[in-house]
């Protein structure tokens, strides 16, 4: 089976430090040319990671016939228009999440994809990490009772308005970085959609992106509630809680690929301070295991982990909580 033929966006870290080293060491998938818009900076990540072709603009690389695929890791203001150009390039598109800043983005994407026949997908890469297929298999399997609540927190500490992560106009902000992931985790869980939502939101008073976030989401019969900030100490939990037991994803997000994950079940002994069980899981790269099932479903025709229509739901769900932040009221996704 010949790999699928990746060529990347751009240099950005999470490319080189996260995603082009496992997509390397996929069974399905290999990284044959990268673009960059400095040159010298282009070789020079290129001889580092062995990818051997450099295309010195976005252009070039998409209209290079030896890419099936594109990853792109742009920052979150340039993810829709490169992924359009891409797909009109006849090219599949694999795209950081947040695959855009609005629900209209997503929409738009859906719209280029049915008209192009090409896949594009939101890189949300715990949707295919095993320890999130155990959670949610362990939660239906009833191994917790009837799951009640849901309780979630991201957080990291970063001030640097020069970061991109900080720069309002680039789509910067907690909840598109960070705030997603306890949205689309409860979503893929509870295989449910939050019927109205509540939130409160903080802006930093200079670079007016959002910083502090707690949001409730009122999925049927399921409360759900999290917190994410971009200026706490570091930490991060996903909870979900049953009337028997209590279920946590130790490292829920930022799951590491060098040592095993853990689910950890809490019975109430020790008022939920003792451990009942521990589901441990092998080590994995959760970004191999992502692009691999991107390319199965352009290979094998298997179905999409994210297929546009479930970013589109959690974009709307992303749009209810900054309106009701800004509103003071419940909104419906």
């Amino acid at each position: 089976m010949r790999k699928l033929r990746f060529g990347v966006l751009s240099t950005a870290k999470i490319a080189r430090e996260k995603v082009i080293p496992p997509m390397q060491r996929a069974s399905r998938c290999e990284v044959v040319a990268i673009a960059s818009r400095d040159p010298e900076r282009g070789r020079e990540v290129a001889e580092r990671l062995g990818i051997e072709r450099v295309h010195g603009s976005y252009e070039a690389l998409l209209a290079d016939p030896d890419i099936d695929a594109v990853y792109n890791p742009l920052p979150n203001h340039l993810h829709v228009p490169w992924t359009i150009r891409a797909a009109e390039a006849g090219k599949h598109v694999l795209c950081e999440k947040p695959l855009g800043i609005t629900t209209a983005d997503v929409e738009e994407l859906i719209a280029v994809r049915d008209r192009t026949g090409v896949t594009i997908q939101e890189a949300f890469m715990v949707r295919t990490h095993p320890q999130w297929l155990r959670a949610k298999a362990l939660v239906r399997s009833g191994r917790i009772g009837v799951l009640k609540a849901i309780y979630g927190h991201f957080s990291y500490h970063l001030a640097d308005p020069a970061n991109i992560r900080n720069v309002m106009g680039w789509g910067g902000g907690g909840l598109l970085d960070i705030g997603c992931y306890p949205i689309t985790t409860s979503r893929f869980v509870t295989d449910d959609e939050p019927r109205r939502v509540a939130a409160m939101i903080e802006r930093d008073p200079d670079m007016e992106i959002d910083r502090l976030g707690s949001v409730m989401l009122d999925y049927p019969g399921v409360q759900c509630i999290f917190t994410y900030g971009t200026q706490l100490v570091a930490r991060q939990t996903m909870q979900f809680i049953g009337t028997k037991a209590r279920l946590e994803v130790e490292i829920p997000f930022n799951a590491p690929n060098d040592r095993p994950c853990r689910i950890l079940i809490y019975d109430g002994a020790g008022l939920g301070g003792v451990v009942s069980e521990t589901v441990e899981l092998a080590t994995c790269d959760q970004y191999g295991i992502m692009v691999d099932a991107f390319a199965a479903s352009i290979q094998d025709g298997t179905p999409q982990p994210v297929p546009l229509e479930d970013s589109l739901l959690n974009m709307r769900v992303i749009d209810a909580v900054f309106r009701a932040a800004e509103r003071g009221t419940w909104e419906e996704p």
